[in-house]
């Protein structure tokens, strides 16, 4: 039993849904389970829609109709026949939505967040099951809230191993093992049923807990790129693609950014030696990457960036050595205010971490570090981690800029910059 898991812009339009259909008729899987992200950028207008329903915009209800209409439009052309009964389940997917729309915002931010971003996956899994089944590939609906249980952690739901691979093997199971079947990724509930998100991009996650959990041959992720490349072709006009990665190298690149795979996918796949295929949809006879538990050094140097960097410097008031106590209560700082360290650097009277630029965060955050430190920072700043780096690379990508934070260990040299131009 194999898992295959399709990101949005696989299902961006019908076009894209009718080749994902030619893909599993071809695989000729008998036993399939199939996870499925938000199509195209959805996922996006539903955070506006989230947005613009907790801060009472005028905007809310023209949000949610610019969604209704771009699914409605691919239903349409998937299926011309309106009685068709996926008309319905979309419909009623929407109701959700539009219930919630109707009483005023009074709940927690996240927990909002994640009644309304769910609702993205749950309808592109309801227009591919329904596609799927009538053009000869026969697919169960399945609710992943059902399964992936976690707690009340919002938008970052920590997944209950024991539960999530109970309520698999009990109720999923006998479902694969008359066929193939839809999930969402992205998705599951807490104990009381309320619905969780595990974090941005966590489709990926999602494939990898129900791999491990059926204890599945193979997980294949089917992206519009010919496998895991050794740069983001949005930087590089030269890319190249790496045949395979062990386990360790791919933890290590999506650990410093790489966003082909999310950070969480790999453990759970390593814990039972499931080999992870990155695959094109594209091309779908392509080889791509294979991941396994092959120790080999990466072929090429891989390139990682990261933009929109805030580098925060923090210094003790009285020049007091900065120790494990300070460090203790600044992490639990960082923790606090959900910010992620990106890359760090400790001195004797300083600690300075570079760190994604979410505005109302890091404001909240520098105020707080305020109270007891002297902090500085420099935004607009790149990250670049180069993993099997060596002179050649760190000059390729350091020309015109100036360094501020340098970062080296045996095999990764991880460097924010900013242009030289742009430094005061």
């Amino acid at each position: 039993m194999e898992v295959y898991k399709f990101g949005g812009a696989s299902v961006v339009n019908a076009q894209a849904v009718r080749n994902l259909a030619e893909i599993i008729k071809n695989a000729n899987q008998k036993y399939l389970l199939i996870v499925i992200s938000a199509m195209g950028k959805t996922t996006n207008k539903l955070e506006e829609l989230s947005h613009a329903y907790v801060f009472g915009q005028e905007n809310t209800h023209e949000l949610l109709e610019e969604i209704k209409t771009y699914h409605f439009d691919i239903l349409n052309e998937l299926f011309p026949d309106h009685q068709h009964p996926v008309y319905n389940d979309v419909a009623n997917t929407f109701v959700e939505i539009e219930w919630l729309l109707e009483e005023e915002a009074n709940d927690a931010p996240d927990y909002i967040y994640d009644q309304i971003v769910s609702i993205g996956e749950l309808l592109s899994t309801r227009i591919v099951a329904a596609y799927l089944s009538a053009h000869g590939s026969p697919a169960s609906w399945i609710d992943a809230r059902n399964f992936i249980k976690t707690d009340n952690t919002y938008r970052e739901g920590m997944v209950d191993w024991d539960k999530t691979g109970i309520e698999i093997r009990k109720s999923l199971v006998p479902v694969l093992e008359k066929g193939i079947a839809v999930t969402q990724g992205f998705i599951g509930s807490t104990s009381e049923n309320f619905t969780t998100t595990l974090g941005r991009e966590g489709s990926d996650y999602s494939a990898a807990i129900f791999s491990a959990c059926l204890d599945a041959t193979a997980l294949t992720i089917w992206k519009d790129v010919p496998g895991v490349l050794n740069a983001d072709p949005k930087w590089f006009d030269q890319t190249e693609r790496i045949p395979q990665l062990s386990y360790h190298d791919a933890i290590e690149l999506t650990y410093y950014g790489a966003t082909v795979i999310h950070p969480k996918t790999i453990k759970p796949l390593q814990n039972k030696n499931i080999p992870l295929y990155v695959k094109s949809f594209l091309h779908p006879e392509a080889v791509g990457t294979q991941i396994n538990g092959e120790n080999s050094p990466l072929p090429v140097p891989s390139f990682i960036f990261k933009v929109n960097q805030v580098l925060i410097s923090i210094f003790p008031k009285d020049f007091s050595f900065i120790i494990e106590e300070n460090l203790s209560d600044i992490f639990n700082l960082f923790h606090q205010h959900k910010v992620k360290v990106n890359t760090m650097l400790n001195s004797a009277i300083s600690f300075s971490v570079s760190v994604d630029h979410d505005e109302e965060k890091i404001s909240n955050l520098i105020k707080d570090l305020s109270v007891l430190y002297k902090v500085k920072y420099n935004e607009g700043l790149e990250l670049v981690t180069i993993r099997y780096y060596n002179h050649d690379t760190i000059n390729r990508v350091t020309l015109n800029k100036d360094i501020l934070l340098e970062v080296k260990s045996r095999h990764t040299c991880q460097m924010v910059m900013k242009n030289k131009s742009a430094v005061e």
